[in-house]
């Protein structure tokens, strides 16, 4: 599926249209997002064998000390190995909007005795992230779920530290095929302000591996330019 972006103005829904409200002063995203999938994207055992984690880490350069958020962490297979990898003069946030997986992550940060992972229930347009307290954002086999990108992205850009980098690994497909097209990712973000700074694919990622920079200042949500798909499905911009 080639996609067709354009930058076009924001068309308002009815007051019906299920969006949350804190989410409403933002463009709407112009494109299907995928039902939430599992909480993890293969069995952990698979993903160490190709060396997922520390691939992403080293190309991230995590290193012993940062501040890290693991947003949509699900069961934690990166929380976990972020928290090794930071150390104990490190921290790890790990969010998810899902109570449930929330709570079985806390019992096994518990069992495993991470004394630098705290956790956070996020909302769907906010991951709830403290301003200015993290070296990476990770948002890995998540961003293509996320059905408000605009809000979200908005409230996520203060967490960073001077710096900071958000970190996206996902997968070359349509957003309802729990992927995403790496030029509408790259648009999504640049309407934010946000820099791509390193792009790669990765056979170890089953994707793609974006780094993103803040840009100097957030827009005004009523400044915001979103996204579009083009129905004749060519790749193209206004």
């Amino acid at each position: 599926m080639v996609l067709a972006l354009a930058l076009a103005a924001c068309q308002q829904k009815p007051a019906d249209d299920g969006r949350p409200e804190t989410s409403r002063e933002f463009p709407v995203a112009d494109r299907p997002v995928s039902r939430l999938g599992a909480n993890s994207v293969s069995s952990e055992v698979e993903r160490d064998s190709v060396n997922e984690a520390n691939v992403v880490m080293n190309l991230a350069d995590i290193r012993e000390g940062m501040s890290v958020a693991d947003i949509g962490a699900g069961e934690g297979y990166y929380t976990v190995r972020l928290a090794q990898r930071v150390g104990k003069k490190g921290r790890v946030l790990a969010e998810d909007i899902d109570r449930d997986a929330n709570e079985q992550l806390g019992q096994r940060v518990l069992r495993e005795r991470l004394e630098n992972v705290s956790i956070v229930l996020g909302t769907e347009d906010d991951p709830r992230l403290p301003p200015d307290s993290f070296d990476r954002i990770m948002l890995v086999h998540m961003y293509h779920e996320v059905t408000e990108p605009y809000a979200f992205l908005w409230r996520l850009q203060p967490a960073l530290r001077k710096g900071g980098k958000v970190i996206v690994v996902d997968v070359d497909r349509p957003t309802d095929e729990h992927g995403i097209p790496p030029e509408l990712l790259f648009c999504e973000f640049a309407s934010l302000g946000f820099r791509l700074t390193e792009f790669v694919r990765k056979p170890e990622l089953q994707g793609y591996y974006a780094q993103f920079e803040a840009g100097s200042a957030r827009p005004e949500p009523a400044d915001i330019v979103p996204c579009r798909l083009s129905g004749d499905k060519t790749a193209s911009k206004d």
